[in-house]
Formats: structure tokens, C-alpha cells, sequence
């Protein structure tokens, strides 16, 4: 009997609503090391893929975002124990995508999963940070209190295919957002591998959404879409002149913006700023009552 076999060949397909569909254009695009050698073919998103993401996201919005801020967080934590688990994989895949050696590689996977379970933290504390008791000249309870903005378009940053992701998203959603991820063109990968991640732990089909192809051509309708209400455009960091577009085209319906910073490193501390970026703020007026010698009335 022969000991040769053909190795199956793994097909990577998109994450929308929970489930793995095919682009609905059918195209694929040839995926690359850093040499230049073959590694899978990668679904080539369009715009109607980018429109479905968008209703699969909204669809699930009112459950996410409703839900408890503890219980997304041991959604969020359920995700870190499935990366953990896949470890070797996505090891091996961040080196192939980014030219690192094992090492490194692995080192960047753990950073990844680290960052994952830091924003897990922050899901029920993130409110102590984002609201509070304000003080008014008058006979008023005034509270502020954080609240998600909607669906949010998310551009994953290019040359860093796990940890800068990682970086993106989770921020994104576990203050009760859904979102739609366009991963980096050139390493898609990691990014497909983590929905496989995503749809194998806990999170609701829907939350997040993963397109491959290019920023440009899926940024400008998610930018216009009326019913995407956030954009993070770190992939056009190195692009200014498509960062300027697509802030034009996020205007039409007065979407946030979170434009790129510089290209930097990753692995710097994350702070809370791209989880503020995409809350909104309720402020909530309450009369105190009258106050007496026998105490306060409500």
C-alpha cells in the first residue's frame, strides 16, 4: 500500500452571519508568503458581500448589545481559551503571512490572545471610565452612562495579521457593538481562522463579520452604507489619500471616524481609546425630590 497521499487543502471562505458562504462574485485571489510562495486561495469579497455583512450585523446588534456587560465578557474570555487552543495554527500561519521566524510568530500569537483577554476584562468596567454622577446647580440625580454606537466597519491594519487584529476588533465589541472586518488583502488568513475561532466559541452569528479582498473596493460601501453607523480605518494608515475619501464618504450620514495614526507597533499598550471611539454617551435627568428634616423623598 502506498505511503504517499495528497494533503487536503484547506478552503477559506468568508464569515457572515455565522455561517462560512463563498463571495457571491465567486472570485478568489492567490495568497502568498513572504517569499512569494503559494500558501491557499483567499475569497475576493464584493460589495454585495459587504451589504450582507452589514444586515447580518444589525440583525444581531439589539441581542449583543443587550446583553450583559459581564456576560460579554465571558463570551469575550471563551474566545481567548479557543485561541489558546489553536495556538500551533495560528503561529504558523502569523510566520508564514509575516515573514517571522517560529519564535516570534509564537510570541506574537500569545500577545494577540493577552490583548483578547485584556479587553474581555474591561467589558463590565468600562462604564466607571465612560460615565459617572455629574454635579448640576439644581435639585437633579444627572447620570451619565455609555452606551454602543451600532455597527461598526472595521479595516484591519496591514502588517500585522493577528495581533493588529485582534487589537481592531476586540475593542470594538465588547462594548456591545457588532462589526464588519475586512481583513489585510495580503494576509488574510489568521484573520478567516479566527472566525473559524469566532463560530466555534460562544459569540452570537452576526457580531463579527470577516471580508477578504481589498480595503479600497469593500471600504467605499461599507463608508456610504446608511446603515453602518462607525468606521476604523487603520488599514489606510500608509494611504492618505483613501483615508480622505472615505471620511468624505462617512459624512454623508455623520458616521464616527476613527482615522489612522502613524504605522506603529502593536504591541504597545492598547489604552481605552478604541473602545471610547465607538460609544456614545446618555445622559439621564432625574428630580431628587423634595429634601426635609425627616430625610430625602423621591
Amino acid at each position: 500500500m502506498s505511503t504517499d497521499r495528497v494533503n487536503v487543502l484547506k478552503t477559506y471562505k468568508l464569515y457572515v452571519g455565522g455561517k462560512f458562504p463563498r463571495s457571491e462574485s465567486g472570485r478568489v485571489y492567490e495568497v502568498t508568503d513572504s517569499k512569494g510562495n503559494w500558501l491557499a486561495n483567499a475569497p475576493r469579497s464584493s460589495r454585495k458581500d459587504a451589504r450582507d455583512a452589514v444586515v447580518a450585523a444589525r440583525k444581531a446588534f439589539p441581542g449583543w448589545s443587550g446583553a450583559t456587560a459581564y456576560n460579554r465578557g465571558q463570551v469575550l474570555y471563551r474566545v481567548a481559551e479557543m485561541l489558546e487552543g489553536r495556538r500551533e495554527q495560528f503561529a504558523a500561519e502569523v510566520a508564514a503571512a509575516e515573514g517571522l521566524s517560529r519564535a516570534k510568530a509564537a510570541a506574537q500569537v500569545d500577545a494577540a490572545i493577552d490583548r483578547w483577554v485584556w479587553y474581555a476584562g474591561w467589558s463590565d468596567k468600562v462604564a466607571q471610565i465612560a460615565g459617572g454622577a455629574n454635579p448640576v446647580a439644581g435639585p437633579y440625580f444627572n447620570l451619565s452612562t455609555p452606551e454602543p454606537t451600532g455597527v461598526v466597519a472595521v479595516l484591519a491594519p496591514a502588517g500585522s495579521s493577528l495581533l493588529g487584529l485582534v487589537s481592531v476588533v476586540a475593542p470594538v465589541i465588547v462594548t456591545g457593538n457588532t462589526a464588519v472586518v475586512v481583513a489585510d488583502e495580503a494576509a488574510p488568513l489568521p484573520a478567516l481562522s479566527l472566525a473559524e475561532v469566532l463560530a466555534t466559541s460562544d459569540v452570537p452569528g452576526g457580531v463579527v463579520n470577516v471580508l477578504a479582498g481589498s480595503a479600497a473596493e469593500l471600504g467605499a460601501p461599507l463608508a456610504a452604507h446608511q446603515d453602518v453607523n462607525a468606521v476604523d480605518l487603520a488599514a489606510t494608515a500608509s494611504d492618505t489619500g483613501l483615508a480622505t475619501e472615505l471620511e468624505v464618504a462617512a459624512a454623508d450620514n455623520l458616521k464616527r471616524v476613527l482615522r489612522p495614526a502613524p504605522a506603529g507597533d502593536w504591541t504597545a499598550d492598547p489604552g481605552t481609546g478604541r473602545m471610547l471611539a465607538f460609544l456614545e454617551t446618555k445622559t439621564v435627568w432625574h428630580p431628587t425630590g423634595g429634601l426635609g428634616a425627616a430625610g430625602s423623598s423621591y
